[in-house]
């Protein structure tokens, strides 16, 4: 299975961030590519309505939101988490992009 970035922001984000941790993030891409959707806790966690986190841990920490696509993990969206729970922001966001996903 592929692991592709929905846009240009999200890789970006990707891209930006440090280090020890993007060095965890691309091994979780490896990982979501290898297993595909048998990937579960901690690595994954179904949010709901065919929407996936990844979760990168670290001294960032990471939340990537993706959705499988045509045979492909598509990675909506990014942000640091700072919370226990997902804002609902990061979760609308990730919705909305999704919904532009299925029109294509």
């Amino acid at each position: 299975m592929e692991v592709r970035f929905f846009d240009k922001k999200v890789k970006q984000f990707v891209w930006d961030i440090d280090m020890p941790t993007s060095a965890k993030v691309f091994r979780m891409f490896e990982l979501l590519e290898r297993v595909g959707h048998t990937l579960g806790m901690p690595h994954s966690k179904h949010i709901g309505r065919g929407l996936f986190e990844l979760r990168v841990r670290g001294i960032q920490e990471v939340r990537l939101m993706y959705v499988f696509h045509k045979n492909a993990a598509i990675i909506l969206h990014g942000f640091f988490k700072k919370s226990q729970r997902i804002p609902n922001k990061e979760i609308d966001l990730a919705r909305q992009k999704l919904s532009t996903l299925d029109r294509i």
